[in-house]
């Protein structure tokens, strides 16, 4: 990055408060210095209220569906039909993210998401029961977030200075797992009182927060000439081609890939409840496996402040995939509940330190006119990885067992983690 650029992007931060030394329970608690930057302030509390309301229609979507069908397989074709739109939007998102005002772009694909929430409250509200309807307005919002999500994540470095990256990322990735928690479980009390209709219109409204929220930012301009083609097919093949240039960022994705699909096993967790776990109660026992890896990443992000200082970025995302691993390989080995669930919880704590150290490797290794298309692709990785690992342990689990195929793939995600560091010497010195 040149002198030119450093200069511009400082003019975009506030200027630094000049936090106090950080003292006793200070040095392990949440890292909160970026919540002192008020553009940066103004984005996350944003994220404090979308986080549960998109919880709110992501169980809305598949409950409707389920009620008018009756049948299982038209949820999971929900799923595949918004899985799509996201892939390819979040790859042309982060072109376009690199190409105009990311303030702009946020401003209007949160609208649109707003919007679409309201669509499905009027067709919930009026009775419609269409399948098709719920899959393409499903389609249409999925392909509203894979345009908003890259340019939501590329901002923060507009926002916070490099040595805050890691705090901002833990701050983010804790309140969007404390919404998966608390989103669903809210969900299921509200919709006996007030009913299926208003959780989509709860959603909607807390879309308008965002709105507010981000139009208030200051404006993110691109920082170089934009060239022709950026926003398009060709911008999103020089964001391949930057990827496979940089070791750094290469691998930064590979280790996500690796840990997700190879040590990713939700799929083998109904199996694990009805069959390992059954004394303890088949439904209690599926809860807690679901609950345990978001509950170890909030645990994490609550304790941030004893890793987010870290300057050795690529060692703490070696470490953090590898614990992820062992502590998957626990889990497939533990015969008894509790001890998979602390295992479980100790891979989602993991799992939130090798997303804010990935994270912020993507937003300091890359210059800025490229971490839109590196988020494009970094969404695409994380919502793709897991579905991957659905198939791949489903598979495995009917073959093998599902703890068999449980440990497998941790042992497999500690042997191939530890050869690409082996293999990247680049990645392991990389620091800020």
């Amino acid at each position: 990055m040149d002198t030119s650029e450093s200069s511009t992007e400082a003019q975009a931060k506030d200027p630094d408060p000049g936090p106090p030394r950080r003292r006793g329970r200070r040095r392990w608690a949440m890292d909160t210095r970026p919540l002192r930057r008020p553009a940066y302030r103004r984005l996350w509390a944003s994220t404090v209220v979308t986080a549960v309301g998109s919880q709110l229609t992501a169980v809305a979507v598949p409950k409707q569906i389920y009620d008018i069908t009756g049948s299982s397989a038209w949820v999971g074709a929900a799923s595949l039909a918004g899985l799509l739109p996201l892939v390819v939007f979040a790859l042309w998102g982060g072109a376009i993210a690199d190409a105009m005002d990311r303030r702009k772009l946020l401003l209007i694909t949160n609208s649109g998401i707003a919007v679409t929430s309201l669509l499905f409250w009027v067709q919930a509200a009026t009775g419609l029961e269409s399948v098709a309807t719920l899959m393409v307005l499903l389609a249409v919002q999925q392909a509203f977030w894979g345009l908003n999500a890259p340019a939501r994540s590329a901002s923060i470095a507009r926002l916070v200075p490099a040595e805050e990256l890691p705090a901002a990322n833990a701050l983010g990735s804790t309140v969007m797992q404390t919404g998966q928690i608390a989103g669903p479980l809210l969900a299921g009390a509200l919709i006996p009182v007030i009913g299926l209709p208003e959780l989509y219109l709860i959603d909607a409204l807390a879309l308008c927060v965002t709105v507010w929220a981000v139009h208030r930012l200051p404006a993110l301009p691109p920082l170089t000439a934009v060239k022709a083609g950026r926003a398009g097919l060709r911008g999103i093949v020089e964001g391949f081609r930057y990827i496979s240039g940089h070791a750094v960022l290469l691998l930064s994705f590979l280790a996500d890939i690796v840990a997700m699909v190879l040590g990713m096993p939700r799929a083998l967790f109904p199996q694990l409840a009805s069959e390992t776990f059954a004394p303890y109660g088949e439904g209690f026992a599926l809860g807690l496996l679901f609950a345990a890896i978001p509950l170890g990443a909030v645990a994490g992000g609550l304790f941030s402040g004893t890793f987010s200082r870290a300057r050795r970025h690529g060692w703490m995302v070696i470490g953090a995939v590898v614990v992820w691993g062992l502590a998957v390989t626990g889990f497939g080995l533990s015969g008894s509940l509790w001890p998979a669930v602390a295992f479980l919880a100790l891979a989602g704590l993991a799992d939130m330190v090798s997303m804010v150290f990935r994270g912020a490797i993507l937003l300091s290794a890359a210059t800025d006119e490229m971490r839109g298309r590196m988020q494009g692709v970094f969404t695409v990785v994380v919502a793709g990885g897991p579905r991957l690992a659905d198939v791949l342990h489903g598979t495995a689990g009917s073959a093998f067992g599902p703890r068999t195929a449980v440990a497998g793939g941790g042992i497999l995600v500690v042997v191939v983690m530890l050869a690409l560091a082996a293999a990247a010497p680049a990645r392991r010195r990389y620091r800020v």
